[in-house]
């Protein structure tokens, strides 16, 4: 059964790039919210099994999309895994900190970011 996914991303190239990957050679469902209080909005009215969370967008940013997603019970073990061009030192464990289930570096390496995704595909999830 195919997971439902939330992508949160601004930037249109990303997104359609993620769309691709998830929708299209993964073959699990999209949401796409574009800043992070839609996020909010989203993953409340759609309840994801998963949420891909760039960090830097307008409105709200990804760090604190997530601080206010995972506070709540309804989100607290829901797989927030950030995908963002933010990869210098530190900032995989600032994600973490934010409640960032696990972290990808942008620019999207296919088949890498396909291996990152396979343990959060399977029903138990996963903790990175």
């Amino acid at each position: 059964m195919p997971k439902r996914i939330l992508i949160v991303e601004d930037e249109e190239d990303n997104r359609s790039l993620l769309i691709d990957i998830i929708e299209g050679m993964l073959a699990q469902e999209v949401l796409i919210a574009e800043d992070g209080l839609e996020a909010i909005l989203m993953a409340h009215e759609h309840r994801p099994d998963l949420i891909l969370m760039d960090l830097t967008l307008p409105k709200m940013d990804g760090w604190q999309a997530t601080r206010s997603l995972k506070s709540t019970e309804a989100f607290r073990n829901t797989p927030i895994l950030a995908i963002s061009a933010h990869a210098m030192v530190g900032d995989r464990e600032r994600a973490l900190e934010a409640g960032c289930d696990a972290h990808f570096a942008k620019p999207i390496d296919l088949d890498a970011f396909i291996e990152f995704l396979q343990p959060y595909l399977h029903e138990e999830g996963a903790k990175a």
